[in-house]
């Protein structure tokens, strides 16, 4: 796929960055000006002063009627000048947790595909074993079945419709021989099977493997759970030399009988030994020795998953890669080696029209700037204006400038807008969840012997005081059951409290406006069928991210059902900490 590109590409349109911006925007107003929505601000002038002055910046709702009107059957010419040709459907997943769609044509394909394609360059640059560059990537890529809408368009994430491409599937056959799966096990429509058969590859070429991906770090960790499910079943089939007879998809079944090639009772013993170890630390090292990093995205909430992923991978590094959303990918890491606490993403002017509005000034006009404008240290939320019909649209993520990659701004990922916990008038964000999270497990891990693989919260006002209440799955360092320490549960609980802003504390500690924070331990398994139920509500497994607070009664009710034991903090926390 990185034939066609070089890193000087990277070079041009990053140092060129202003006029690539104001280039594209005039070509997306020529494109556009004329349609329903941007005529009534526009009048038809692709001016960028005029639109700058009169376009409104908008959210989903805004935008919703227009979209909905072009899904049921309405011509393009609505919110587009030129065709759309499909959907994307969000996650649903994270902000007020309803799945979304945004309309897009095969132009979305190419765009991933550059990007990914300079995102290839730029890890092998930063390589610093060229041995990396001769092996294989084992990839958990998987595609969702795609609906259509009233008119007959197609609705689909954004990974599925990258997977199921032209551009994808007529990419290089280089790039295909550099992954461990055959396509047909990607584009198999069932992510257990999926998931089962990119397993068995990756086993059967376990000394080609020198990069373990996935689009989400939590990916990854369904990855090994799923292993410690079926390493059994696994290595019967390489020892026998035939795949499972529940692996129904025919195209996925005929071309991973090939990769097993036969019978191999010597590799199918080694795996065994390897597996049925005690202990599962550095499971993804020993299976697959060669391997040198993790590559998913490891921002934002996916940092709960850093410490699991280095117990299983003995610290292999890990990478974030792109930074992207269903509504415009933005750019990707130019570091790929930095640590995932410092990774920021370098945007591309050429992708998108981007501004951005600091996060203090809500939604005046006045003070959005251009992409080059945008001050270091500054926070602010991305505003995109895409040829596809979004136009000044918030993205809703919150980001921060911490430097400039030649005349092109790079950010950290801080939080998502919307995301917060409020019993009365505190307002705890993502970040500082993630913050008090980190605390409490270096806690849980050096005073127990479990790890914590999964989380997510609420604020309970369903009583007075209203108070917090976590959900925390744990599992053992070693293949055992322990059950929960309650004096390290307590002390948890105390540390999370004590990890949050002083309007927390002293609301806590004052007259019982806020009561004590709860950990509620659940049953192994319990964050995989939350992931099941949002996908049984029409999301995607690869596209999946836990939630780090929970709206959903019925995701609640998912959770509530696996509960084992209750722990509250025992003690206020300091008002000076």
């Amino acid at each position: 796929m990185t034939s066609s590109f070089k890193l000087s590409d990277l070079e041009e349109v990053t140092t060129n960055a202003e006029k690539i911006q104001n280039d594209l925007l005039k070509e997306i107003l020529t494109l556009n000006a004329k349609t329903e929505y941007l005529r009534q601000f526009l009048h038809g002038s692709s001016d960028k002063t005029f639109f700058k002055k009169h376009v409104p910046v908008v959210s989903y709702e805004d935008m919703k009627p227009y979209i909905e009107r072009v899904a049921d059957g309405e011509p393009s010419e609505i919110i587009s000048g030129g065709p759309i040709t499909k959907f994307l459907r969000s996650s649903g997943t994270s902000g007020e947790g309803k799945q979304k769609i945004f309309p897009v044509n095969d132009d979305f394909a190419k765009k991933m595909g550059y990007i990914l394609a300079l995102r290839s360059l730029v890890m092998s640059k930063h390589s610093k074993d060229t041995s990396a560059e001769e092996g294989k990537s084992m990839e958990f890529h998987y595609i969702k079945p795609e609906y259509t809408t009233l008119s007959g368009l197609p609705i689909s994430t954004v990974s599925t419709c990258f997977l199921v491409s032209d551009y994808f599937k007529n990419r290089p056959s280089k790039g295909k021989s550099e992954v461990t799966s055959p396509d047909q096990v990607t584009l198999c429509p069932d992510s257990n099977q999926s998931m089962y058969c990119h397993l068995l590859c990756g086993l059967c070429q376990r000394d080609q493997v020198v990069k373990v991906r996935a689009s989400f770090a939590y990916t990854l960790v369904r990855a090994i759970n799923f292993l410690e499910k079926y390493w059994k079943e696994l290595c019967s089939n390489i020892r026998s030399g035939h795949v499972s007879d529940w692996i129904t998809d025919l195209n996925c079944r005929n071309s991973v009988s090939v990769i097993l090639g036969g019978p191999n009772p010597e590799l199918a013993d080694l795996i065994e030994k390897i597996c049925s170890h005690k202990s599962w630390e550095g499971i993804i090292t020993r299976l697959w020795p060669k391997s040198r990093s993790l590559e998913a995205i490891f921002t934002g909430q996916m940092a709960q998953y850093i410490p699991i992923l280095e117990f299983y991978s003995n610290k292999l590094p890990q990478v974030s890669t792109v930074y992207g959303c269903s509504e415009s990918t933005f750019g990707f890491n130019v570091d790929p080696l930095s640590k995932p606490q410092d990774v920021s993403y370098t945007f591309l002017p050429n992708i998108s029209y981007f501004e951005f509005l600091p996060i203090d000034h809500e939604r005046d006009i006045a003070s959005i700037v251009d992409l080059v404008n945008v001050k270091q240290g500054c926070y602010y939320e991305p505003v995109v204006t895409n040829s596809f019909g979004l136009t000044r649209y918030l993205i809703g993520d919150i980001l921060q400038v911490v430097g400039f990659y030649n005349s092109t701004p790079q950010f950290r990922f801080v939080r998502r807008k919307n995301i917060v916990l409020s019993v009365e008038t505190e307002m705890t964000t993502e970040e500082d969840i993630l913050k008090a999270l980190a605390r409490a497990s270096l806690v849980l891990e050096s005073s127990s012997d479990v790890m914590l693989m999964g989380f997510t919260c609420y604020a309970d006002v369903s009583t007075f005081p209203g108070h917090y209440v976590f959900y925390w799955e744990l599992k053992a360092r070693a293949i055992k059951d322990v059950e929960p320490d309650k004096k390290v549960l307590v002390e948890c609980c105390s540390v999370l409290e004590e990890s949050f802003d002083a309007l927390y504390r002293r609301l806590r500690s004052k007259g019982g406006v806020i009561g004590a924070l709860e950990i509620r331990v659940v049953q192994k398994g319990t964050f995989d069928s939350l992931m099941e139920y949002f996908t049984s509500e029409g999301g995607s497994t690869a596209q999946y991210k836990t939630p780090i607070c929970i709206n959903s009664s019925e995701a609640l009710a998912v959770l509530e059902s696996k509960v084992l034991s209750r722990f509250y903090s025992e003690r206020s926390p300091p008002l000076d900490s």
